[in-house]
């Protein structure tokens, strides 16, 4: 169901301080606390002994005391100290998970340590860029399993009508769509020409008149996102530089994080190529970019519950970025798993000897 050899996001890297934050990734409950070096770390929310939550325990310097008997261990999930015992045992130890802090939030690795390689998160432009600004986004549940929320994000033809008054109009309803498979991930685009500026960016447009507007969806494995929208007037259409002078140009970025079978967090930020300083355009990119997600969130709970209960048989053209999107994924969580179990039988094997 997950591939674990990757990076997802855990938290906003404002939620992670001098307190004990408790989250819950690909089904496993985790720990995470700000060392006194300003780093992260990151643990198994459960003492070894009774499995209370660590999370309920205490923060001592470093190290987190356990709330039920005491004890404390470091940030790499070897216990430093067991009241009323002579020895520590053994079997005193959590698991601890890398983690690294980038473009605001706090990632972390859930497979092979020895593999977690920071350079394998995914690279967002513009970050650093003066010129760009910035919606530092946040972050909400959602009450289905994250594929779902891929399929969506790989689904351009949806905006027509769930986002009605925001992102979709009825211009690009039958638009055709392009998927390509790339080893990253897979996207979906399509130019549509000499249409009507969807509402939610005709605040933002330089230009007066109808547009060429791109969309461009692209998710990368496991789950994160980067929806590309352009908007130049009709006629003036490039997918790069140089553009023309009044281009419109939005990078969103979504990153899906499993919590369980059922559930998913999803983080989200965007850039754009104006007004990098302006709080107010902030302001109105998180409360129209929110207001659009929540639409997103009512359908993809109902979808989840509706394929629970009856699964769908039916698919459609538009449905090929998705499909095929979730093929390649399940190839990749089957050779993970592959490998795992190959690396697991020589030990048992050698300990069988």
């Amino acid at each position: 169901m997950f591939l674990k050899n990757a990076w997802y996001v855990a938290a906003l890297q404002h939620e992670v301080d001098r307190g004990l934050h408790a989250t819950k990734m690909l089904g496993v409950d985790l720990v995470l606390y700000r060392r006194q070096d300003g780093g992260v770390a990151v643990l198994e929310d459960a003492c070894p002994h009774r499995k209370l939550p660590l999370s309920m325990g205490r923060l001592q310097g470093d190290t987190v005391e356990c709330g039920y008997h005491g004890l404390t261990f470091d940030c790499w999930g070897q216990c430093v100290r067991a009241p009323g015992v002579s020895h520590i045992p053994k079997a005193a130890v959590v698991r601890s998970y890398p983690a690294v802090e980038r473009y605001g939030l706090v990632w972390v690795w859930m497979g092979d340590p020895a593999l977690a390689d920071p350079a394998r998160i995914m690279e967002v432009a513009h970050w650093d860029d003066p010129a760009w600004g910035v919606n530092r986004g946040d972050a909400m549940t959602v009450q289905c399993n994250y594929l779902y929320v891929t399929d969506n994000l790989l689904d351009p033809s949806h905006v027509s009508w769930v986002h009605q008054t925001s992102f979709g109009n009825a211009a690009i309803v039958g638009e055709p769509l392009k998927t390509e498979v790339r080893d990253e991930g897979v996207v979906v685009s399509r130019w549509m020409r000499d249409v009507e500026v969807a509402p939610f960016y005709a605040k933002f447009v330089k230009f007066r008149g109808n547009c060429d507007r791109k969309q461009h969806y692209e998710v990368h494995f496991p789950a994160h996102a980067l929806i590309k929208a352009i908007f130049t007037p009709a006629g003036a259409a490039a997918d790069s530089e140089p553009f023309h002078e009044d281009v419109f140009l939005m990078d969103s970025y979504n990153f899906m994080t499993p919590v369980d079978e059922e559930t998913t967090r999803y983080y989200w930020f965007q850039m754009r190529n104006f007004s990098p300083d302006d709080e107010e355009v902030s302001r109105q990119f998180s409360e129209d970019v929110r207001h659009a997600f929540e639409e997103d969130r009512a359908v993809l709970a109902a979808v989840h519950a509706g394929m629970a209960k009856s699964p769908s048989k039916l698919d459609l053209p538009l449905d090929s970025g998705p499909l095929r999107f979730r093929r390649k994924l399940r190839q990749l969580i089957e050779a993970e798993q592959a490998g795992a179990a190959q690396a697991v039988r020589p030990a048992a094997a050698l300990q069988e000897a």
